[in-house]
This record gives structure tokens, C-alpha cells and sequence, in this order.
């Protein structure tokens, strides 16, 4: 790949190599300034890569040190993801600034890197997540308008489409043992959801982040069919 090299001091040393991708979108308004702080020394915050909405990839920290992107999170019993993962920065100005569609571009580079990546690492598709997967009552990003569905297309993580399941939708407040089931088919896909059966509030941010990555067109924190179908489907191909 043809990367600019932007190197950021905020890293240190991984103990394992990586296993798992993780995917963000900046949240500012500039690419330039996005770039800025991941190169602060008094942010403490960094990514390995940045990529930006003409498709430039700005190499930031090299692949066999930890950066500084993910924060409190878990994903299938990793609770310190930073050190188990590559943390990819998209440059789009988030929900909070005017968030918008990702261009063919930046998503073309995206692709291309995770492939670049994937050639030196032994990473399953699993394992190419969102912000909000790993920490879902903390961010949004890459959010729903980021294009999953393109990149599993492309041989990188994971798409599944499958007819609603039948039932009541599950929502806040709810409980019993379909509250249980669901929660423990989060627990398998990698969401820090112990079964408890009692529908709070953690649950229905793992509920939007499962949303903002596989049903994108409802993002509500409720259960409705399609979502679970969704879960079952997913949980079906991983196996």
C-alpha cells in the first residue's frame, strides 16, 4: 500500500500479537484535525492508521507496538483490547459534527488496508469490529451509515441477512428466559453480556451497537425480530 507516514509517540509494547481489528470513525470536524491529536503527546490517544475520505492511509504506530484507541472494552474475553488488536481511525465528522455517508474511496482504502493487514496476521472475520462493539454504552462509531455489509463482501468480517424471528420484540424493562437467551447469544458472538435475564440498560447498548453493525436501518436499543434473526444467523455461521 502507498502510506504517508505520520508517526504518533502514543504507544507502548504489546505482550501477544494481534488478533482483532478494530474499526472507528474520528468524530471531528477535519481530517487535519483528527491527525493533529492522534499525534499529541497530551491527548494519550493514537490509532495505527488513519485513512482519510480521499482514501490517503496515514501510518501512524507500527503494527507490533499497542496504540491508544479503544479504551475501556472487551470482545470475546479480551478485556484489554488495545493490546490484542489495530485500532483503524476513518476520518468522518461523527455524530456529533454532521454525520454522514463514508465516499468509495475512503472505503476502497479501508478495504485494501484490512487486507494488507490480514496478510500479516491471523485474524478472523469475528474479529473486525466497530468502536461500539468492544464498548457499546460509550461510542456510537463507525456507526450505522458505515458500510459492513461492503466490506464482508470483500472477504472482511462478517454479513448475514435472515428472515425476522418470530415473537415479541425484547426491549428495557423486559425479563425472563427470552431476555436470557438473547443475552447469552451476545455473550457468544463477543459482547460483554453476562445472562442475567433482566433487560437494562447495558443491554440495550449492546442491542444498538449489534444494530448500528448488523441492522443498520433501526437503531433503537429493542430487540425486534429482525435483530434476533440477525444474532441467530450470525451465531449459525461462526459456528
Amino acid at each position: 500500500m502507498n502510506l504517508i507516514e505520520a508517526p504518533s509517540p502514543n504507544f507502548d509494547f504489546r505482550v501477544a500479537p494481534p488478533k482483532m481489528i478494530v474499526l472507528h470513525y474520528t468524530g471531528m470536524q477535519t481530517g487535519e484535525a483528527a491527525l493533529a491529536r492522534l499525534r499529541d503527546p497530551d491527548a494519550k490517544v493514537s490509532a495505527h492508521y488513519m485513512v482519510e475520505e480521499d482514501g490517503r492511509v496515514f501510518r501512524l504506530v507500527p503494527e507490533e507496538r499497542r496504540a491508544w484507541h479503544a479504551g475501556k472494552s472487551f470482545w470475546r474475553g479480551t478485556r484489554d483490547v488495545n493490546s490484542a488488536s489495530i485500532g483503524v481511525e476513518i476520518v468522518n465528522p461523527g455524530h456529533e459534527f454532521g454525520y454522514r455517508a463514508f465516499p468509495d474511496a475512503q472505503v476502497a482504502a479501508v478495504i485494501e488496508l484490512l487486507a494488507d493487514i490480514r496478510s500479516r496476521w491471523r485474524i478472523e472475520d469475528v474479529d473486525i469490529v466497530g468502536h461500539a462493539d468492544v464498548a457499546p454504552e460509550r461510542k456510537e462509531d463507525p456507526g450505522e451509515l458505515f458500510p459492513w455489509k461492503r466490506l464482508a463482501e470483500s472477504g472482511h468480517g462478517l454479513w448475514v441477512e435472515a428472515p425476522p424471528a418470530p415473537g415479541e420484540p425484547l426491549k428495557p424493562g423486559d425479563d425472563g428466559t427470552g431476555v436470557f437467551a438473547l443475552q447469552a447469544g451476545f455473550t457468544r458472538l463477543g459482547y460483554d453480556s453476562p445472562p442475567s435475564g433482566q433487560f437494562d440498560e447495558a443491554t440495550a447498548a449492546i442491542v444498538r451497537a449489534f444494530q448500528r453493525h448488523w441492522r443498520q436501518s433501526r437503531v433503537d436499543g429493542i430487540a425486534d425480530g429482525e435483530s434476533r434473526a440477525q444474532l441467530i444467523a450470525l451465531l449459525r455461521r461462526i459456528g
